[in-house]
């Protein structure tokens, strides 16, 4: 590192240390030294591993103000003696430029204002987010592992202008980058300049400020060690290997915009040290312009030098840092004209927002994906068949049929339903496009800002292309995408696609879960819903019912790493209930350890979490000692006083909800189907549709349970959508879940 900057980082660590010093000295005397420390975001959500830069560089555990003082007094012995030398610290065992220390004051300072009940900072009416919570920490996590997510990038100062600030934020997110603001230049932060550009900031995005003072930086060397604790399995104390997961595992820099000052190079000086370079927009002393030696750890690249306007200037600026710190980019460049990346995955456009809406009450959508053979696809090719969204947009009635055909040498049949549901995450990723459901009950709604900015259906064929060869390249060799917005096409592609559906679904019959050692996981809608883990069984497809054990299968085979993984199911604990040690385990290591128990067949003990993308919601009605099962194609009343879409937003979002949950509209045929609760016996109301589209194989379960009756005793929608209308149908009729064992207990 060049002595300039080495200088600056030691001055710099001086005054930040200084500061600190005098906020101890008066928390001392007020709230005391006895005043809790505990870090909250925003939202209030709490943060585990007390002070985490602290705790993980020495283990040293901050729980209230007076546990501040030793690591205070440990900063300051860091500290050469004058500034600009480097002394030796032995318990590094190398030389230190101050970083160190900075951090530790920084987070003396943070944590002294979470003493004094401080909020998070509201800077031109907009609250700071602050730390990130433990619930968001793990979900971005796992996406580090995982490689999802390539790194993060803690962008510190304001850019040369509003117009730059976008770009630059915008060529991050491309990247699927997690981006970090805070400090400011001259006078102004990056968060004002993206505020008034209309850019939506916050966990949604992938872009968390968290403020404009310089020491807020410091939450983001927290991330970092609470990604190493959590996922490295890294002891706090042990600095040597936090350090080293860090550098190695978590792929993150620091971009400096505008002058730098001494603090700020000294908190650059504290996150190279986790491994992280910083790259800077201005020309730095005794640092070679745009270049980077094998000891340099501070790369300079002028924004004057740069060629090109803003927009170009700010692509090669995230470029050179790509380059700089080795990131790979697991997103391919969608040719499309909104941002793309996996910031805009949990995106929900809302209604004020809406520009165009398929799906859900506005009329049919389907999607369906087919294997063609090598010459009967034309690749790259795109074709909307009917109106685009600028002449559809507002319509109170609406069709949509995305057909997408695949041809490559290593394709296979079983493939067909593990490609057509990466559909869903892959339109996701597009700016203003909200994609959910599948199959046939597709939904999918695209904001006034997307539209404004060009997007158009013809689109998704770009996005669907580009994505299909980068993320499955191994079996995909040509791509075409057809896309049906007039009311006849469409009608007929959906009864196309049902009968395949219909034949995709029959292949599982005759296999049973005691049949295999294994069953699989979905976490695919995790963008959604970050600690719902799926659980897959022979007996049971996906709450969304577009993948079956087999999919799972076939899913895991063509992505080793992939959502659908392998869940040994190990120990049984509960026959009757569907418990196994195994399942348990993995649920609880994948659904950020928010879920212990998990059960496969029983509605009241442990059930399966609940997604957004389920076909279907059962319900227990206690009144009648039954469960009521609703569709996603109902749109009516139900006897629990509660539609479909309120029930989702009571039990989605990966919540464990004993007596309801959702799951996938032929589990009901299943002979697991609630079975710890007496099956199907307990059916008591079911939809109208769900009655017609399974006439026939449900009076065949109905004769096999040896209730040949039954479903004349079952309500719907059209005999009555109020418990107090139900519980007198269903005497009358003699329903047997009226004599059967209570359900709650």
């Amino acid at each position: 590192m060049s002595r300039f900057i080495a200088a600056a980082a030691i001055r710099g660590a001086r005054q930040i240390i200084g500061k600190a010093d005098k906020m101890l000295k008066e928390a001392l005397e007020s709230p005391g030294p006895d005043a809790p420390v505990a870090f909250k975001d925003k939202r209030e959500g709490p943060t585990a591993y007390y002070v985490p830069a602290i705790y993980g560089y020495t283990g040293h555990k901050i729980e209230k103000v007076g546990d501040l003082v030793w690591p205070l007094e440990h900063a300051k012995s860091l500290l050469p003696p004058v500034p600009g030398e480097h002394v030796w610290l032995p318990y590094l065992g190398e030389t230190a430029d101050a970083g160190v220390a900075t951090l530790f004051a920084e987070e003396i300072i943070k944590s002294i204002e979470f003493a004094k009940s401080e909020q998070p900072e509201v800077h031109n009416g907009y609250q700071f987010n602050g730390p990130i919570d433990d619930t968001q920490m793990r979900s971005w996590g796992i996406q580090l592992v995982d490689g999802r997510m390539p790194g993060f990038a803690a962008v510190i100062g304001a850019a040369r202008s509003n117009e730059a600030a976008v770009y630059i934020l915008r060529e991050l997110q491309s990247i699927g980058q997690l981006v970090f603001l805070s400090s400011t230049s001259n006078g102004r932060s990056m968060v004002d300049q993206l505020l008034e550009e209309g850019v939506e900031l916050g966990y949604d995005t992938f872009t968390v400020p968290f403020g404009t003072d310089t020491e807020s930086t410091v939450y983001a060397a927290g991330f970092a060690s609470r990604a190493a604790f959590s996922f490295g399995g890294v002891t706090p104390g042990d600095f040597r290997r936090m350090l080293l997961y860090n550098k190695f595992r978590c792929f993150a820099f620091a971009l400096c915009l505008g002058p730098m000052d001494d603090l700020k190079w000294a908190t650059g000086a504290g996150a190279i040290t986790y491994g992280f370079p910083a790259l800077c927009d201005t020309l730095v002393p005794q640092i070679l312009p745009t270049g980077i030696t094998k000891y340099e750890h501070v790369v300079s690249v002028p924004w004057e030098d740069i060629p090109g306007n803003d927009r170009e200037k700010a692509k090669r600026l995230v470029e050179k840092c790509v380059e700089v710190r080795g990131i790979k980019i697991v997103i391919a460049k969608v040719p499309i004209p909104v941002a793309y990346g996996p910031a805009f995955e949990g995106e929900v456009v809302r209604k004020a927002d809406l520009h165009v809406e398929f799906g859900a009450k506005r009329g049919p959508a389907v999607e369906l994906l087919s294997m063609k053979g090598i010459d009967e696809v034309e690749d790259g090719k795109f074709e909307v068949i009917g109106p685009d969204i600028d002449q559809i947009g507002g319509a109170e009635r609406t069709f949509l049929a995305i057909k997408v055909d695949i041809a490559g040498r290593k394709m296979q049949k079983d493939f067909e339903p593990v490609l057509e549901r990466q559909i869903h995450h892959l339109c996701n990723g597009a700016e203003g496009l909200q994609h959910q459901g599948q199959r046939d009950i597709t939904w999918i709604r695209i904001s006034k800002k997307a539209y404004e900015s060009g997007l158009r259906l013809k689109h998704i064929g770009d996005i669907l292309h580009a994505n299909f060869h980068n993320q499955f390249g191994a079996i995909v060799d040509k791509v075409q995408v057809t896309i049906y917005t007039e009311e006849e096409p469409v009608l007929k592609l959906l009864d196309e696609a049902r009968e395949i559906y219909g034949e995709r679904d029959v292949r599982i019959a005759g296999l049973t879960d005691d049949a295999v050692d294994v069953f699989y996981s979905c976490t695919l809608c995790q963008s959604f819903a970050p600690t719902h883990v799926c659980v897959i069984n022979p007996e049971r497809t996906g709450l969304c019912g577009a993948y079956s054990w087999l999919d799972c299968r076939a899913a895991y085979e063509i992505s080793p790493t992939g959502p659908n993984q392998p869940v040994p199911k190990r120990r049984l604990i509960d026959t009757v209930k569907g418990e196994w040690e195994g399942v348990n385990q993995f649920v609880y290591d994948n659904s950020q350890r928010k879920t212990e128990r998990f059960t496969i067949y029983s509605l009241m003990d442990a059930p399966m979490t609940t997604c957004g993308c389920c076909e279907c919601n059962m319900v227990i009605l206690p009144e009648a000692n039954g469960i009521m099962v609703v569709s996603r194609d109902d749109f009516g009343e139900t006897p629990c006083g509660m539609k479909f879409t309120t029930l989702m937003s009571s039990i989605g979002g990966g919540q464990q909800t004993p007596g309801m949950m959702g799951h996938g509209k032929r589990f009901i045929l299943s002979d697991k189907f609630i079975s710890a609760e007496g099956g199907f016996k307990r059916m008591v109301w079911l939809s109208k549709n769900l009655k017609e589209e399974f006439a026939t194989e449900l009076q065949e379960l109905c004769e096999k349970i040896g209730e040949p009756d039954l479903m004349d005793k079952i309500a719907d929608g059209t005999i009555c959508t109020a418990i107090e209308e139900l519980l007198p149908f269903l005497e009358e009729k003699g329903h047997p879940a009226l004599t059967m064992p209570p359900m709650i207990e």
